[in-house]
């Protein structure tokens, strides 16, 4: 990249190209995108964001915009979100969230709208959640979480609810779990899992039901469990080889799961 950066977004374009936004470095906060090719292997820098960001969220939308929210500049958190239009480079400040907030999830729903649930500001952990309607460019407020969560996993189930588990208050972590139902906007306790676990991942296998590995819980997990819808339950599955969090998971088109990087005991894998 043309430029170091950590706590950063990267989205896969309709394009194929790969759109990095904000983040931070030693020189500070980041305003500044680029945008790699994988035809040519090459970086270019983009249109600037109009607010420097750290541990905000990047999402596609269905017209192959994309839509940044929130995240935090020192300890300025940010309700702020704006889009980016590919086609002619350029962002474009939309509507603001009712809430401030940064590392909290993001799910696209069936319906097309997108929730955002939890994260922090300041010294607060949030159980709020919202919608963004891109139709309207607007947020709206929807059913609150149980409980506060920071660090925790989304899943969009096959059945249309939103699967959020574990993560943490900071003062401690978490194994519950809990459902989004977005035909009435309220959030239910489901099973809770087998491990208390936060900075893991989630992923919807094929046959709808949920993996999730790794993580911490004051140290790295080498646990898996898998949650399967039609029950509500978890089941313990086999331990991956080495104990991680932090770590990524993609689903490839064979149907198994790829497990790469994390951290262990303080060291990057």
């Amino acid at each position: 990249m043309n430029n170091a950066r950590a706590e950063h977004t990267a989205s896969v374009l309709t394009n194929g190209k790969v759109l990095v936004t904000g983040g931070l470095n030693n020189q500070g906060f980041l305003n500044s995108t680029e945008l790699y090719d994988p035809s040519t292997e090459i970086w270019t820098i983009m249109g600037s964001m109009n607010n420097a960001r750290a541990e905000h969220t990047a999402s596609v939308l269905a017209n192959g915009k994309v839509l940044v929210i929130g995240g935090h500049i020192n300890q300025d958190f940010l309700n702020s979100t704006e889009l980016y239009d590919p086609s002619t480079d350029t962002w474009t400040i939309t509507d603001s969230m009712n809430d401030a907030r940064a590392e909290h999830i993001v799910s696209i729903l069936t319906n097309g709208k997108m929730l955002v649930a939890g994260g922090y500001n300041n010294f607060n952990r949030l159980y709020s959640a919202e919608l963004y309607d891109p139709s309207t460019e607007t947020w709206t407020t929807t059913g609150s979480m149980n409980y506060t969560r920071i660090q925790f996993t989304a899943s969009v189930l096959t059945n249309g609810k939103v699967l959020v588990t574990g993560g943490s208050n900071y003062n401690f972590n978490r194994n519950s779990a809990e459902l989004y139902d977005s035909s009435t906007g309220m959030w239910t306790i489901t099973g809770s899992m087998n491990h208390t676990r936060w900075k893991h991942t989630s992923s919807v296998l094929k046959n709808g039901n949920v993996l999730v590995t790794g993580g911490f819980d004051h140290y790295p997990l080498d646990t898996a469990e898998l949650y399967d819808p039609s029950t509500e339950t978890w089941a313990i599955i086999d331990r991956m080889n080495i104990a991680r969090g932090d770590h990524t998971a993609s689903i490839l088109t064979n149907g198994k799961v790829l497990v790469t990087g994390g951290v262990y005991d303080g060291e990057p894998l």
